[in-house]
């Protein structure tokens, strides 16, 4: 909105409002409605919610014996909290983004497509009051169509079908492949799923999954600003171009500013889980953010704890069934940490740290080609 109210004041007036016109100027305005959106719907929501006796369904004790025991004061507590996370990004990304880019089409397409599975998901356990949902089979059935018809966009719209089909490593400024061809679909279902699935997963204590989500979308807030600038990413970082790229610096300061308004009722005692609808949906979200920028794999240095959680889940499987034992006293890796002795405070300040130190090393990697 805010892009074409810009658009007509020039034409119409010949003012050139640069407030309105510059991606950093919007992107901050961005931010900042997100959080004070987050912060106006969370309560009403939260109360709903609770109406709705919407409780996130804990395993039992039989499933996961004595940690059943550090969640116990979490029963009852409202889940489908990502809700809060979808209104206030949706919001922002309307009034402040440029709609008519196909990047930041796809960005939300994928964002809203998961997270509308997650609902599902959520909404099921909570119908059946337990922490069962939709099937595995079906879940990840609707996980890889979202990305499967926009990875299928990207690749048949001319305006981004030769960016996209590159593919590019960190230290290196040119690319390795630099024609995937239709390989480049089941590749971006490929991130899209897995990375969905890792936020997913990360998402067991108050505000983990959150608090490093923040810092992986600021990250590739940066990435973004810097492949849509050709002066800066182009010719003096030596990462590629893309006129696309630089909205969807708008789509990520949405995602932070959500993040840091959803935070406030999601720390420790969390008041609200964003369940599934809001774990797939940024799952799904940084995923395409990373294969729009064309970091797809700068992604498993920036999101490395949701790497660390997703491949100690693998490891835990594979120990299990190869040797019979365990190779930690739980997975995802945070209820390890917790049944270690470390107190729920302290796994999720500790995750936030290194969350922080994966997305700063990310980043580094800029100025190393």
């Amino acid at each position: 909105m805010i892009p074409w109210l810009y658009d007509y004041l020039k034409e119409t007036t010949g003012n050139d409002i640069q407030l309105l016109r510059y991606i950093t100027s919007r992107a901050g305005m961005a931010c900042v409605c997100s959080f004070v959106v987050s912060l106006i719907v969370a309560p009403p929501i939260i109360k709903r919610l609770i109406a709705m006796k919407a409780g996130q369904p804990l395993r039992t004790a039989e499933e996961v014996n004595e940690l059943a025991q550090l969640h116990d004061s979490k029963v009852g507590t409202p889940t489908m909290g990502g809700s809060i996370i979808v209104l206030s990004v949706m919001l922002s990304v309307l009034l402040f983004a440029r709609l008519s880019n196909p990047f930041v089409l796809v960005v939300v397409f994928v964002f809203i497509g998961l997270s509308f599975v997650g609902f599902l998901d959520d909404y099921k356990k909570v119908k059946r009051k337990n922490s069962k949902g939709i099937s595995a089979k079906t879940k990840l059935s609707l996980q890889i169509l979202v990305s499967l018809v926009a990875g299928l966009y990207l690749y048949l719209n001319k305006d981004t079908s030769e960016f996209i089909t590159k593919l590019y490593v960190p230290f290196n400024k040119n690319p390795i492949i630099h024609d995937m061809g239709f390989m480049c679909i089941p590749f971006f279902v490929l991130i899209v799923v897995g990375c969905s699935n890792a936020v997913n997963l990360t998402d067991g204590l108050d505000g983990l999954a959150i608090g490093c989500s923040i810092s992986v979308a600021l990250a590739y807030a940066a990435l973004c600003y810097l492949v849509g600038n050709q002066q800066l990413g182009e010719k003096y970082l030596l990462i590629p171009h893309s006129r696309f790229a630089g909205e969807l610096t708008i789509v990520c300061l949405a995602l932070v500013g959500s993040g840091l308004g959803f935070l406030w009722f999601n720390c420790h005692p969390a008041r609200v889980f964003m369940g599934d609808t809001g774990s797939l949906g940024l799952g799904g979200a940084f995923a395409a953010l990373a294969i729009c920028s064309k970091h797809e794999i700068l992604l498993i240095v920036i999101g490395g704890v949701f790497v660390m959680e997703a491949t100690s889940v693998i490891l835990q499987v594979l120990s299990f069934k190869i040797r019979g034992k365990r190779l930690f006293r739980m997975s995802p890796i945070h209820h390890h940490f917790e049944l270690k002795g470390w107190h729920e405070s302290q796994v999720i300040t500790r995750f936030w740290i290194l969350s922080l130190l994966c997305a700063l090393i990310g980043l580094a990697t800029l100025k190393l080609r």
